[in-house]
């Protein structure tokens, strides 16, 4: 597939590595004039950025198949990290077995082209599967609150996730420029890039809280910078790597910057309620899988959906 991925693509990946070898530059410098705590910490983030970047790209570059392998594991991650995070009955073990089983199942979609199936198997079928298999446990107490929890969890960390990896099964000549790998690559770059710009807004001009109760260190500031930046960067990179005129770049920006703020805050929240500061700590210096893609799980479906009805 390297060989297939057009020149906008190996442009922008390009461009990403070249970004973090700046970064490191930058950070080592910055260790050496002024060592201390906080450029340590920048350099263990930026270390994990090359991990995550490297992967993200061999998954893109290499095969369709080996992109559907790493969006299905990177589901399978979150999913094991939001269970770790919540509280679980012993009589919903097989349960969750089936919630795990739903995995391979929702990418098998994707992989065989059954949209169909792709868009109704978790909110419909596995919806209604899963009470189904608690009520045959026989245990009724906590009933509600285990089965909204555990279908919500599949929602969030399978579907909302398996939305990136659909974009590769769009007909080819939905977006000319780049095909699916292009707007993955926009996605995905955008999404994160909007959490950057809006932490670097919030700490230069934030003083008042855009939600205090739920993430006190998201600023109003930082939500609307962050939103006009990436929509100024949806209108440089639309033209080489999407189908979008300028005007749908304008919509497209607005779409991933709210909607990538929405995602953040509502995770903040589920960790708020269960009194944890990161999902994990796989990733060193940013938590673990659901701190560093909980923006994701908003922007993928909104962003998919966007290209399908309108290209």
């Amino acid at each position: 597939m390297i060989g297939s991925l057009k020149p906008p693509v190996v442009w922008a990946l390009g461009a990403i590595f070249g970004v973090l070898l700046l970064a490191t530059v930058v950070v080592a410098i910055l260790k050496w004039r002024r060592p201390g705590k906080a450029s340590d910490e920048l350099g263990v983030r930026i270390r994990s950025w090359w991990v995550m970047a490297t992967v993200f790209t061999l998954a893109l570059v290499l095969s369709r198949r080996t992109s559907l392998v790493f969006f299905a594991f990177l589901s399978f991650l979150a999913l094991k990290e939001y269970l770790s995070l919540i509280p679980t009955r012993r009589a919903d073990r097989r349960v969750l077995l089936w919630a795990y089983l739903a995995i391979p199942l929702q990418y098998w979609w994707i992989a065989t082209d059954w949209y169909g199936m792709f868009i109704i198997f978790i909110p419909v079928y596995m919806f209604l599967l899963l009470p189904l298999q608690m009520v045959l446990v026989g245990d009724t107490r906590g009933f509600l609150k285990a089965v909204g929890t555990l279908h919500w969890g599949l929602m969030v960390t399978v579907f909302a996730i398996s939305h990136v990896a659909c974009l590769l099964a769009l007909p080819e000549g939905t977006n000319p420029v780049g095909g699916g790998p292009a707007l993955v690559l926009f996605l995905v770059l955008l999404t994160e890039f909007n959490d950057v710009a809006q932490f670097i807004w919030g700490k230069l001009l934030g003083k008042r809280a855009a939600v205090p109760t739920v993430s006190p260190n998201k600023t109003v500031a930082g939500f609307v910078g962050g939103a006009l930046t990436t929509v100024g960067l949806a209108l440089l990179m639309a033209p080489w790597l999407t189908p979008f005129s300028r005007r749908e770049a304008v919509v497209v920006g607005l779409i991933l910057g709210v909607g990538g703020f929405i995602g953040d805050v509502i995770i903040s929240a589920v960790k708020r309620d269960l009194g944890v500061k990161d999902s994990g700590a796989m990733l060193p210096g940013h938590g673990g899988v659901l701190d560093r893609i909980d923006s994701l799980t908003f922007t993928a479906p909104l962003f998919f959906h966007y290209v399908r009805y309108f290209h």
